[in-house]
């Protein structure tokens, strides 16, 4: 059985899908207790930022929102949808608009640390006291140091 994936982005200034990802959003900080930002910070950054989102019947499975100079703000898969290419798919079409992407993510995450070092990424740096809680990041890069599009291509071919 084939699922169609449709992809959508919500330009800055835009917020057709907010409340969806936030929904997401929330259902992830409930379950695994990331992704622990206030609703009215999560909705300002989502508004500036330009958002990738992948739809299965209509139904948000993922999404990524990036900044100008090509930095994650957030980046979420439904968990029952993970393992299955969505983040790769959304880092990628980040990866399409910018030489460089670059992200936080908590130094406790350790899927999200396994996901980013597994499509390419590099920690540049440790930041302690990062997020609002006081819990620490790390500071992750894919790109420039080698070209940003042949790292994504190989990964997409193996």
């Amino acid at each position: 059985m084939s699922v169609n994936v449709e992809n959508r982005v919500d330009e800055p200034g835009a917020d057709d899908h907010a409340t969806e990802a936030w929904e997401l959003k929330e259902r992830i900080r409930r379950s695994e207790g990331v992704l622990k930002q206030q609703r009215r910070f999560f909705m300002d950054a989502y508004r500036r930022s330009t958002t990738h989102l992948l739809f299965e019947e209509d139904a948000l499975v993922g999404f990524a929102s990036v900044r100008r100079d090509g930095y994650i703000l957030f980046l979420a898969v439904h968990p029952e949808r993970r393992g299955e290419g969505y983040g790769e798919r959304l880092v990628a079409e980040v990866a399409k608009d910018h030489r460089t992407v670059t992200c936080h993510a908590r130094t406790t995450n350790e899927s999200a640390l396994e996901f980013y070092e597994h499509i390419g990424f590099e920690v540049k740096r440790r930041i302690d006291s990062y997020y609002e809680d006081g819990g620490d990041a790390y500071y992750l890069k894919l790109g420039p140091d080698s070209s940003l599009k042949d790292k994504l291509s190989e990964f997409m071919r193996r």
